[in-house]
């Protein structure tokens, strides 16, 4: 039932819009992400059938997953789209999108990077130091696999599995999930690790920890906070972000790429808004492939040259 009706709505925009290539396909996935939600949340209806309410959920579930009010805006569009077309069709006789508004777009500074921005603020890192080869490393990792401040700070040494490209994360709830690790955050981390890291004097109890301080200590929220800061100013970064932006962009990246909801929800360890359903079992292969098809920093084909002292 949706495939027809999404075969039309790619006609109607193709031949009737005159829309170009890519603004159709953004138009589909936009539609297509609505039916992925529905399915995973176990309210599986034909579009002529999709309520209000329903609607709400589903931009509710995207502001869960981190999208900033300019992707939603642009989700919301699509689907406008969508109903108007089938309104026009006589598919239905009212429009469910219709008293829905978008999310306010006046907020001075967003909270998500475009893939450029990243770049930037990862290549205005200098690795010729110590900390700078550290805090490198931390925000790759940051962004290759979307994780919170304090699952960075707590990720161990036993916990990262390099050589199969996965890192086991304890989340909130002490909740284990295994997340993708992309190339570059492996390959910086390594550095760190053998040139950086060996080298402190680790405390008692930081042990097992990756990110240390240049004293051998746990890192605090705060550090990384002010460290992001710092490199957005030396990047001309005008943007008010933290950390939890990195997993932001991690997340609207993907999905505007064209991931998998549900296969972002569980790399970002999220419970289900609706129902455990959404937990299903997914294939590790299945993830990394996610990652590699659709994660703009696995498509970088173009590697800073290493700075590193040796330190």
């Amino acid at each position: 039932m949706w495939q027809s009706y999404i075969n039309a709505f790619k006609n109607y925009l193709k031949l009737e819009r005159s829309l170009a290539e890519n603004s159709v396909e953004a138009y589909l996935r936009d539609v297509t992400k609505l039916r992925e939600f529905l399915e995973l949340s176990g309210a599986a209806v034909p579009p002529t059938q999709v309520t209000e309410d329903l609607l709400f959920d589903f931009l509710t579930y995207l502001t869960d997953l981190g999208l900033a009010a300019p992707s939603q805006a642009r989700f919301l569009s699509g689907l406008k789209a969508f109903y108007k077309f089938l309104l026009l069709e006589n598919a239905i006789q009212t429009d469910p999108t219709q008293s829905i508004e978008g999310p306010r777009l006046s907020r001075k500074l967003p909270d998500t990077l475009s893939f450029p921005e990243i770049e930037a603020l990862l290549e205005a890192i200098d690795l010729s130091t110590p900390g700078g080869t550290r805090d490198r490393a931390m925000l790759e990792v940051l962004y290759s696999s979307g994780l919170r401040v304090s699952e960075l700070l707590n990720l161990r040494l036993t916990s990262c599995y390099f050589d199969v490209g996965f890192i086991r994360i304890t989340g909130k709830g002490n909740k284990m999930r295994l997340v993708p690790i992309g190339k570059d955050a492996i390959k910086y981390t390594t550095i760190y690790l053998e040139h950086v890291r060996s080298q402190l004097d680790i405390q008692k109890g930081a042990e097992d920890t990756v990110f240390l301080n240049l004293r051998g200590g746990t890192l605090s929220r705060v550090s990384v906070f002010k460290t992001i800061k710092k490199v957005a100013l030396e990047a001309g970064v005008h943007k008010e972000i933290s950390p939890h932006t990195f997993r932001h962009s991690f997340a609207t990246h993907l999905i505007e790429g064209g991931a998998d909801l549900r296969a972002v929800q569980q790399m970002l360890g999220h419970e289900s808004i609706t129902t455990t359903e959404i937990y299903t079992h997914l294939d590790r292969d299945y993830l990394k492939q996610i990652i590699t098809d659709f994660h703009p920093r696995a498509q970088a084909t173009k590697v800073p040259a290493i700075k590193n002292s040796g330190h």
